[in-house]
């Protein structure tokens, strides 16, 4: 007779001994988010490689700038939308660096992992690498060069650094001196920032990209409607921008009139032509003479008789302006918009040395140029111009990321060698510093500062070198003080970055190291995932 084998009856508390299931979480989340950084650590530094993305709607883009690889990426894993945020953080934050920060990411990841194998805690991981980061940013500033904004080489130096990993690099010594005059001109009274909303980017087919160019004032995309003969060139300009129609007003839509008398006919005809006229001679008795039309849905914007009128009386008519482009014309032109043919006063007006219509490869644009008057913010329009949509597109993302260098030299005025040369640095001071830390964080200290070597390692790597004796090599020249000392693509090998104009504003990679650190804690501190209903 078998005793009956009592059954395991787990303690209640038993959910706290299971160690295993946090572990676990931990490797997946690790895992997911590396195999995000993994897949554009190839689009890193000038000699990276681009990404094709195709859109849900069918739409093709080719990029190599992280931001945009990332948020087009289908990520499902949350722990891994971490690292699209923090690239997108990256973006607004410095708009530089998107890449190298996911990278960084990834990597400090790896150096977690293998501290986690060694039976440390996550917390402490986590929070000597935020130290580590903290320190990591003084040394960065410690190695920068003070720049003036006077200096519009060395501005033009790190836009053209940026512009060199993008497809448009060729064009660099063109389009970067472009992106530091736009900026310059857009820049606040005290000159610590730049709001990148007055500087407008107009993409344009047609044409190629060193055809690109910069207007101090306003370009519209919209044409001069002329089929009426109305001007299409004004001096001493007066803008008026409304938001009305200037058509005979509609009755509803389930609504008809119906006329079945040819008297009551012509009086309609004649009370619209007296409507138009009203209001046509209330816009010419305000003196003004460029007319700017909001889009309008249910009725005509403006209609042929109204226009008709509209060039009697010597009135440049554009219509169809979008709705998001109404505030960036008030803005720059100084007109406020009119919502009402009441309301159309001298006072509204914006004022412009010349409105033209002009014809520049192919395409026909309107400049409004010369605005004087003394209370607005100056603007800037830059035309892009590109053979292709593709082009057009990653030429005026290539053009975003080198105004953002710009801006960041305009709120941080430093500059640190390129080229790995400043995590070389890091890495080396922290490795020096972790020897004198005691117990735990120095390993930490430790793998943070050898995690940082993966910026030069990926860049030896795409640039086709033997990542392991450049980097060694690089080790050497920093031990012996040539502290930008970084991976030179053009001499395929270490070289003094700083000298060879390899240069970029400090803020990208402070920001990129505490925004890495900062990821890193977070999905370290996770130790479940559960789903709600």
């Amino acid at each position: 007779m078998s005793a009956q084998v009592a059954p395991l009856v787990a303690p209640s508390n038993a959910t706290f001994k299971d160690k295993e299931k946090p572990q676990e979480v931990r490797k997946a989340n690790i895992l997911a988010a590396r195999a995000v950084s993994d897949a554009i650590r190839t689009s890193l530094g000038p000699k990276g490689m681009d990404k094709m993305i195709r859109t849900k709607t069918g739409e093709i883009i080719i990029s190599n700038d992280g931001a945009t690889i990332l948020k087009h990426m289908a990520v499902l894993h949350p722990a891994a939308r971490m690292l699209v945020d923090v690239s997108a953080a990256q973006d607004v934050e410095a708009g530089d660096g998107t890449t190298s920060v996911a990278i960084l990411t990834g990597s400090l990841l790896g150096a977690a992992d293998r501290l986690l194998n060694k039976g440390i805690h996550p917390t402490l991981i986590a929070e000597s690498f935020q130290r580590a980061a903290h320190r990591a940013t003084e040394v960065l500033l410690d190695m920068s060069t003070k720049i003036s904004l006077d200096d519009r080489e060395q501005l033009i130096r790190a836009a053209s650094t940026s512009l060199s990993s993008k497809i448009v690099s060729q064009f660099s010594s063109f389009l970067s001196p472009l992106a530091v005059d736009s900026v310059l001109k857009v820049i606040n009274e005290e000159g610590n920032n730049v709001d990148l909303n007055d500087i407008r980017l107009i993409k344009k087919v047609g044409g190629t990209i060193d055809e690109t160019e910069l207007v101090s004032g306003v370009v519209l995309t919209q044409n001069v409607v002329k089929n009426a003969g109305g001007p299409t060139r004004i001096e001493k300009a007066r803008i008026g921008l409304v938001q009305f129609q200037i058509s005979p007003p509609k009755p509803d839509m389930e609504n008809n009139v119906v006329v079945n008398d040819y008297r009551q006919m012509d009086k309609i005809l004649k009370e619209e032509r007296a409507y138009l006229l009203n209001i046509c001679k209330k816009i010419k008795k305000s003196k003004c003479n460029v007319l700017l039309i909001q889009k309008s849905i249910l009725r005509d914007a403006v209609n042929d008789l109204a226009l008709h009128f509209l060039s009697k009386l010597n009135i440049l008519v554009v219509k169809d302006i979008e709705r998001d482009e109404i505030e960036f014309l008030a803005k720059s032109t100084g007109c406020k918009p009119i919502a009402d043919i009441d309301n159309f006063t001298e006072d509204r007006l914006g004022s412009a040395d010349l409105v033209e219509e002009i014809e520049s490869s192919g395409s026909k644009i309107v400049k409004i140029t010369g605005i004087t008057s003394k209370n607005i913010k100056p603007t800037v329009s830059v035309i892009v111009r590109g053979a292709n949509h593709l082009v057009l597109d990653e030429a005026e993302r290539s053009i975003h990321d080198a105004l953002c260098v710009v801006r960041c030299l305009v709120k941080e005025k430093a500059l640190i060698a390129g080229g790995g040369a400043p995590e070389v640095e890091v890495s080396r001071i922290l490795t020096k510093e972790a020897t004198k830390l005691s117990g735990v964080e120095q390993f930490v200290y430790q793998e943070f500062a050898q995690a940082l070597e993966v910026i030069p390692t990926t860049l030896a790597e795409n640039a086709g070198l033997n990542p392991i004796n450049v980097v060694t090599d690089l080790r050497n020249r920093h031990e012996n003080g040539e502290k930008n000392a970084g991976i030179s693509v053009r001499r395929s090998g270490a070289s003094n970055t700083y000298d060879e104009h390899v240069l970029q504003p400090v803020l990208v990679s402070t920001s990129a190291i505490s925004l890495a650190a900062e990821c890193v804690k977070s999905i370290l501190r996770i130790d479940d995932i559960q789903f709600s209903r």
